[in-house]
């Protein structure tokens, strides 16, 4: 029998993705997100978008790292996100093991208890990896 460098992947025996709890209360310390007052001065929504496309984590899988994109849009209540606070905060992920769809939650969560938005959206695009591409999306408060 022929041995192939290739291993078959087998359903939770071959990942370990680092406990979300844990990346959250380590980011927390490290990187924390912070915030301005903001106020309205006017009648309509007030919609704040911020991206960047440096986003990078480590694959469970394969150790490799991912490479991606994410983008907030929110209404804000009273509180915006400070833009300095949210690199350092997306920088913190790069040797973080984690699945695309936990990196939104984490992100997402931890962005809506600081800044508590009226209304939101996070959109996570990762690059093309092994001919498959993902995105992630979570809405608050709005329409898909």
């Amino acid at each position: 029998m022929k041995k192939t460098a290739f291993k078959q992947y087998h359903e939770g025996s071959d990942y370990k993705q680092t406990d979300l709890q844990s990346v959250r209360k380590n980011l927390h310390g490290k990187t924390p997100l912070e915030t301005f007052s903001f106020e309205t001065l006017s009648s309509g929504e007030h919609w704040v978008s911020i991206a960047t496309p440096e986003l990078t984590a480590i694959c469970p899988f394969t150790d490799y790292p991912d490479f991606g994109r994410v983008e907030i849009k929110y209404v804000p209540s009273d509180r915006c996100l400070e833009l300095k606070s949210f690199k350092l905060y997306i920088n913190a992920f790069r040797d973080v093991k984690i699945f695309h769809e936990a990196l939104t939650e984490v992100i997402f969560a931890d962005f809506m208890a600081v800044v508590k938005p009226k209304k939101a959206v996070i959109e996570v695009d990762m690059n093309v990896r092994g001919n498959v591409k993902t995105v992630c999306k979570k809405f608050y408060k709005c329409e898909g």
